[in-house]
Formats: structure tokens, sequence, C-alpha cells
């Protein structure tokens, strides 16, 4: 970790004093409009290390300078002694969906600390919600949007963009291009021939995919065809078994009826339960070299898999339940009927298979393949920013390291100058116990300071937000 020098602060109280139109600044002198904000004595930690006794200089949401306690500042800079207490990159949330409900989604994820985030079901207005944050006319997270979802022949999700052959894949992607979609989303039901049409599109048009690993397509060969990220633990059990050829001709061999779609999907989990069964720790190597070569990642979304793993009634006295708009709950206990298991022996099975994918989610990291932390926010009882370190200390339950975890949840974020100031001040060190990322203190993002006060109104606003009338609109999906 780099220290900044005199002369580089020098430096950088000049470029303030440029754009203020005053010349030259140098500590003690009349201050430049540009409001300057240093943190005091924290104990930094990043993907390059730790350092305590930092100071962190921040201006028009940009790191200027990291230093010592002693680094000089210029006249009227407001500082934070912050003695005790730990900095982290903000954190980033890699699968969302809700952030249309922008009063709800975006305010939760900023006093969460969460800064960026990836929505993975995207449409017209939600990339405008995009470029309204971005020009400052809203206050929220980073945005990154993906396409609407493509499956098909068949889905189990109403709204999904069905295409049935190559050519309509490849439609689908332009569209998606077209529209201003950051990343192509697919999913489930897609055929080898159509995945590889879209992947083929998504070369052409500079444009990545992600999603789903398709039930008809091994994980292996979706990476090489070049899906950036894998959700859900989808396809990884199924991948490292011994009886992956088995099990895949079971698969082709399923009878599908289009009145009830679910019924496959269903049963291909169970396949991919009695998969972990036969794992091979050999085939994981293999795979976690595929992985590498393709800089594919996995993004497992654990809080949303332990939720359908779990009872219906295992999480409904969440009190963070108070967030979320009445149409939305019930959306979740109707959604769960279908998915939960329900006798001791189902939810004995459903609890070791969560536990099996977990452990291969582990072992995955342990041979290099990238972890992304996502919480699939606005399924059931995943909340959109609070979840997000629910889903860290799940990691670090599979056998991550708390300091990879951290890596995981920030994408190994580095806090430099010149990089966008989104900082979270906390108050216990996450390095010893993940569950500290909890501890927030202070937020900073976008050129605000969200400290205690700051943070608690907020929260207030979301409250009374969520017993407001809502359009019936709302999009959940995994």
């Amino acid at each position: 970790m780099t220290d900044t020098t005199r002369r580089e602060v020098l430096g950088w109280l000049a470029g303030l004093g440029a754009a203020a139109g005053a010349g030259l600044l140098l500590p003690g002198q009349a201050g430049a409009s540009t409001a300057v904000t240093a943190l005091r004595d924290v104990t930094l930690i990043d993907s390059a290390g730790v350092r305590p006794g930092a100071t962190i200089v921040l201006a028009d949401n940009e790191v200027l300078a990291v230093g010592s306690c002693d680094l000089p500042l210029p006249r009227g800079s407001t500082v934070l002694n912050l003695t005790g207490k730990f900095v982290i990159p903000g954190l980033w949330d890699m699968h969302v969906h809700g952030a249309y409900m922008d009063r709800i989604t975006l305010p939760l994820c900023l006093v969460n600390g969460v800064t960026g985030i990836r929505e993975m079901w995207g449409f017209p207005p939600i990339y405008e919600l995009r470029e309204r944050i971005e020009r400052g006319e809203v206050f929220g997270p980073r945005l990154i949007v993906g396409s609407s979802i493509i499956d098909g022949p068949n889905s189990t999700l109403p709204g999904a963009l069905i295409v049935s052959t190559p050519d309509e894949g490849r439609a689908a992607v332009r569209e998606a291009k077209t529209q201003g979609a950051d990343l192509v989303k697919v999913y489930s039901y897609l055929d080898r021939p159509t995945l590889a049409a879209i992947a083929d599109e998504c070369s052409k048009q500079a444009i990545t995919f992600a999603g789903h690993c398709s039930n008809h397509v091994p994980l292996g060969d979706a990476s090489d065809l070049g899906q950036r990220t894998f959700e859900h633990m989808y396809g990884l059990p199924l991948a490292t078994s011994t009886r992956e050829t088995q099990l895949r001709q079971a698969i082709a061999d399923l009878p599908l009826d289009p009145a009830d779609t679910f019924a496959w999907f269903r049963q291909v989990l169970e396949f991919e339960r009695q998969a972990t069964l036969s794992h091979s720790g050999s085939k994981a190597a293999q795979l976690a070299k595929r992985l590498q070569r393709n800089n594919s990642a996995l993004c497992p979304t654990m809080v949303a898999m332990r939720v359908y793993s779990s009872p219906a009634d295992r999480f409904v006295n969440d009190p963070r339940v108070k967030y979320l708009p009445a149409f939305y709950l019930d959306l979740w206990r109707d959604g769960l009927k279908r998915w939960v298991p329900v006798t001791p022996q189902e939810i004995r099975r459903q609890a070791e298979f969560f536990r099996r994918r977990q452990d291969q989610v582990a072992e995955m990291h342990d041979h290099g393949v990238e972890i992304l932390v996502g919480t699939d926010a606005g399924n059931p009882y995943s909340f959109s920013g609070f979840s997000v370190h629910d889903e860290l200390e799940l990691l670090v339950e599979a056998g991550l390291s708390p300091k990879a975890a951290l890596k995981a949840g920030t994408r190994g974020g580095t806090v430099r100058p010149g990089e966008a100031a989104n900082l979270v001040v906390l108050d216990g060190n996450p390095l010893k116990d993940i569950r500290n990322t909890q501890r927030i203190h202070t937020v900073l993002t976008r050129g605000r300071v969200l400290g205690p006060a700051e943070r608690q109104q907020m929260l207030a606003d979301v409250e009374k937000a969520a017993q407001e009338p809502f359009p019936p609109t709302a999009r959940t999906c995994c």
C-alpha cells in the first residue's frame, strides 16, 4: 500500500486550488470552494493490505490522498477523527432484483455500505434510473444493469424473453445492446445451439453474458463459451460429480409439461442434490482450471439458496420485513410454497444439500476461482443492503477466511488516489470477525457523508415509504 508523499500532497492541493480558480493551495492558506473531507487515524483494510494510523483525504467523490496521521490538509477541511475505526472499500451486491423500487432498494443499499449493485433483470425504466443516478438526480449506488432474462423455448418465469432458435437468441442480444443493457442475462432452459449463438453474438456486440448455468449445457462448457458469471451454485454439483454423464442423461430424458415447467426445474434440482453425493475432488480441480482460464466467476447467492432450502416459516419473523411493502411479502409467501421442503426427511435432505454446495464453493475458491458476493435481493427474505452482510457471514461459514470474503464483497477494491471515494467506516475489525461489517459507523459515497444520524433518517424514510401504495409491477426471480 503506497503512501502519499508531501510532494504529492502539494500536487493535489494545487489541483484543488486550480479547480477553484485560486491557484496553488498550501496547508493553512485560504480554502478553495471544493469541499475536502479527511478521515484521520483509521485502520484501512483493502485488497492491498492493512494499514493502521492512516489518513484518507477525499473531495468531489474522489480519493485525493492516503497517508499517515500527520498528512497536511488545507485549511477548512472537514476532519473526521476516527481513532479505533476501520475503513473498507464500498461493498457490492452482484445479484439484485428490485432496483425499480428506488425509494426502498437504493437507500437500503447505501445505509448498509453497499455502493454498487448489479441488477439482474433489466428493462427500460431501470436503464433510465441508472442514468439518473449518474447525473445526480437520484441518490443511489452505482448500478450495473442486465438485460431482460433470455430463456427458452420454455421457462419458469412469466415475463422472460423467450427465444426458440439460435437466430432468435442473436436478435435478443442485439436488442439488449440497443436498449442499453450492461450485460446479457441467460437462464436455465436454453439449449446448447441457442446458448452458443447468444455467446457468439455477445462477442460480436462486445457485451458480456452471465446468469444461470443452463440445465442443458455443462458448467465448464458454458464457461468455454464465455459466460462471465454463474449464479446460485446451479450446475456446480453436476459438473463435479462422478455420475455426471448418467445424471445428464436423466435430464435429457426428463419429460417437460409446458403447463408446469417448474416441476421439470425442481426435478433437475433433485438430480443436482444427488450429484453432491458423488462429488469428485479431481473433477472440481479440473473445472476450476477451466473457470480460471476463461475468467469465469461464481456468484453463489447463499442467502437466497438457504431460504429455498429451509421450511417456509423459518425467516418470517425477521425484523427487516418492516422495510418492504406488504405486496412484496405476499409475493414471498406465495412463491415459497412450491420451493421449500415440508416433511422432516425433505428438510434434512435440503439442509445437507445446502451444506454440500457451500463446501463446493469454498473448494472452488481454494482452487483460485473468483467468488462474488450476491444476495438475489428481492427474493424471499433476501433484503437489499442488509443481506450482503448475511452473505459475507455465510461465505465464512462455508470456509472462506474473513479476508477472502471481504475481497469478494468489495470486488477486490482498493483505496488509492484517483479512485472513487466509496468507503465504509466500521466500529470493529472485519478481519477478526466478518460480522463486524454490520457495525457501520459512516458511509461515504458520491461526495456525501452518511453518519449515524443520516443513516437512521434514511431507514426511517424507507420504513415510511414501505407503507405507501405500490403499483403491482414487482418482479422477483433467482
